[in-house]
């Protein structure tokens, strides 16, 4: 019996999948890619376009994990003046560099369609589909049935015995909604045809970074001069200046320094975090914590003691963590910062405390789909961040980009803690932005923090919401709150009367309340392995899995 397996998007997500897929299953299916772009195998972040040239990755060769060839490989190959058209030195090329996003995007384009010329040489039936546009997805007693949009042949539909959903990120359709107001930086094209004037941004991570890096390679140009990168603003750009905005102002540490493979962690392990979740424990979130304090009070006795780790609280130790950076300057902390990160990358030396750290975020993830309202509430305001701003280390560049534009009089740090309020609706356009008795007036205002978590209502896929297929897990203990659509750990949408291997979900906006971590590479790599094998056990049984009797079993 053949399989007919569908994948909605083209992206790293797909590619990781078909290569787990293809890895392990030669025979008994077909695939179709759907691809709305003119090209297949870049994705979102890594458009050309999309993205401003001089925008960063903050994922080096080491780290990405194996395709057809490593990142460092792909580039030793490519011709030097490719490189330099790409905005990379070819001198400065090494498994640890950071790279322009469209440069990891021809990466990943080159990877992609490596992979689908070795399976259609080895015999396997692949269809790539670019400029197709699915418009819907629903379920048949027969199958998934797609609805494809293209320009050549207008609206058709076609039917799939497994399809994956991998849409990658979702933003708004219309990027300036109020004149002057800006709900994301992308296209970054937008952005960069700008009249120089003050520019708000809110956001302090790397997507706001590259909203400032965008916005500054527009109206000057950074320029090095021996070990010193300086912003030169060009002619009549007086008026431009940027605002960056976030709850408590603070710009992420530079990228530091660590050994991969990662070492094991000692007692916060994956096998005693599933034990705590086996032991249906009372208080999972505390017990959770008190693994990663053991785990931390044996890595770095020196700065569990300087934070007083051993009797902090979760809000304590959160608190704790950011209070150094938050009590001084953000330029003054950015610079001893990136000299302490460049000392360490050259000395090979890690700072035990944040390797633990990044260590253990993807670990204590698997509790978070068993907190409770209140708790999942205090786990995403206290410890994702300290876990977030831990893993969201930046490229050494992008630092320093920031303190040349500081430095040139284009860039503003502001604090904005819990009590403001930002005001869209002006006549004059732009953003009021109101923080106490204070008043705040930005001409042009850009939302830059990345990609929320999105609801059911907001999924592209009109039948699977109105069949009930997908749908949101409601907190029930907080009010409002969602968790993301209701799917199970191997990224099927849960729902009565759909065999269990018919449809995957890795459209990340929508599985990131379950898997608060899930943005990234790595992450692409994971859950493509999860799905990869299950489609290869899928074809290799040849038999269609059996219906689940209800939602609530399948719970």
């Amino acid at each position: 019996m053949i399989s007919s397996i569908a994948f909605v998007g083209a992206g790293p997500t797909t590619l990781y999948t078909l290569a787990a897929l293809l890895s392990r299953a030669h025979a008994g299916f077909t695939v179709t890619v759907f691809e709305d772009q003119p090209t297949a195998g870049l994705g979102t972040p890594y458009r050309p376009g999309w993205n401003d040239p001089a925008m960063l990755s903050n994922i080096a060769s080491i780290e990405i994990p194996p395709l057809g060839e490593t990142l460092l490989a792909w580039l030793k190959r490519q011709p030097v003046s490719g490189l330099r058209a790409l905005g990379i030195d070819p001198r400065e090329i090494d498994d640890r560099a950071f790279v322009p996003r469209v440069a990891l995007g021809q990466y990943f384009r080159d990877q992609f369609d490596a992979l689908i010329a070795k399976a259609k040489a080895g015999g396997v039936d692949i269809d790539i589909r670019t400029r197709s546009r699915v418009i819907d997805v629903a379920n048949r007693d027969d199958g998934m049935l797609l609805t494809i949009e293209t320009r050549k042949e207008g609206v058709t539909h076609a039917l799939f015995d497994h399809v994956v959903l991998a849409t990658g990120h979702q933003w708004p359709t219309q990027q300036e909604v109020r004149p002057g107001y800006f709900l994301s930086p992308w296209p970054a094209t937008t952005l960069t045809a700008m009249a120089p004037t003050h520019v708000g941004i809110r956001g302090s991570s790397l997507t706001a970074i590259d909203t400032a890096v965008a916005l500054a390679g527009a109206h000057g140009t950074f320029v090095r001069q021996s070990d010193r990168l300086d912003y030169e603003a060009a002619p009549g750009t007086e008026a431009f200046r940027m605002t960056m905005m976030s709850r408590k102002g603070l710009l992420p540490e530079a990228d530091f320094f660590f050994p991969l493979p990662h070492a094991p962690l000692s007692l916060c392990t994956p096998e005693a975090v599933q034990q705590l979740i086996a032991d249906d424990d009372a208080d999972l979130l505390e017990s959770a914590f008190q693994l990663f304090k053991q785990e931390m009070l044996l890595a770095d006795p020196a700065y569990c003691e300087a934070i007083r780790l051993d009797e902090a609280t979760l809000e304590q130790f959160s608190e704790r963590y950011f209070a150094d950076r938050a009590a001084a300057d953000p330029f003054e902390w950015a610079e001893a910062n990136l000299q302490e990160a460049r000392d360490n990358h050259a000395a090979r030396k890690t700072v035990a405390w944040r390797y633990a750290i990044l260590r253990m975020h993807e670990v204590l993830a698997a509790i978070v789909p068993h907190l409770d309202g209140s708790r999942f509430e205090r786990f995403n305001r206290h410890f994702k961040p300290v876990f977030v701003d831990d893993y969201g280390a930046v490229p050494h560049e992008s630092i320093e980009r920031m303190l040349a534009l500081y430095r040139a009089g284009k860039l503003e740090i502001l604090a904005l803690g819990d009590d403001y309020r930002i005001d869209t609706h002006r006549p004059e356009g732009g953003v009021l932005l109101h923080m106490g008795e204070d008043e705040r007036h930005f001409p042009v205002f850009v939302e830059a923090i990345g990609q929320r978590p999105l609801s059911a209502i907001q999924f592209p896929f009109l039948s699977l919401l109105e069949q009930g297929i997908v749908r949101d897990e409601l907190c029930t203990e907080a009010p409002g709150g969602s968790r993301g659509i209701v799917i199970d750990d191997a990224f099927h949408p849960i729902a009565d009367g759909v065999p269990s291997d018919r449809l995957f979900c890795l459209s990340l906006p929508f599985i990131m309340g379950r898997h608060p971590f899930v943005q990234g590479i790595t992450s692409s790599h994971e859950m493509g392995e999860i799905v990869g094998q299950a489609l290869a056990d899928i074809v290799g049984a040849g038999v269609q899995a059996p219906e689940r009797s209800t939602a609530a079993e399948a719970a």
